[in-house]
């Protein structure tokens, strides 16, 4: 069992999904508000790691889907000047396990990360949201 700080979009039907998950899986949660958190660009560059800058972004993000932002432009900087600016921008949730942190929630990376009872995570991939992202 892992005691997770879980950023979350309050009212994202994709989060509320993933936080079921890990707790069926027996992980405790502290769930934070990703919308009113002080981000800053050292913060959040913590949960990226290494992946590529088009990882970084909520694909679900109204700017993203209509192709004002492509995430495949932009250089880690400005990811993460636009993000702090507009965290509705950053991919959810983003985790964090002791001084581990994992941005977004793929199943296989969350499962070899910290355990998940794959048969909590049912038919419906809880990585991508149904929500859509107009407002905070």
């Amino acid at each position: 069992m892992a005691r997770i700080i879980f950023w979350e979009k309050p009212g994202c039907k994709g989060n509320a999904r993933q936080k079921e998950i890990l707790l069926a899986s027996g992980h405790e949660l502290e769930v934070r508000n990703l919308l009113t958190e002080p981000w800053t660009q050292e913060t959040l560059a913590q949960f990226f790691g290494q992946r590529p800058v088009a990882e970084w972004f909520n694909p679900s993000n109204p700017q993203v889907k209509a192709g004002t932002i492509d995430p495949a432009a932009v250089s880690a900087e400005q990811a993460l000047e636009l993000m702090v600016q507009e965290p509705l921008f950053i991919v959810r949730p983003l985790m964090q396990v002791g001084s581990e942190r994992l941005a977004g929630f793929d199943v296989q990376q969350v499962h070899n990360w910290i355990g998940l009872a794959l048969d909590s995570v049912g038919p419906r991939d809880p990585k991508n949201c149904p929500c859509v992202t107009t407002n905070r």
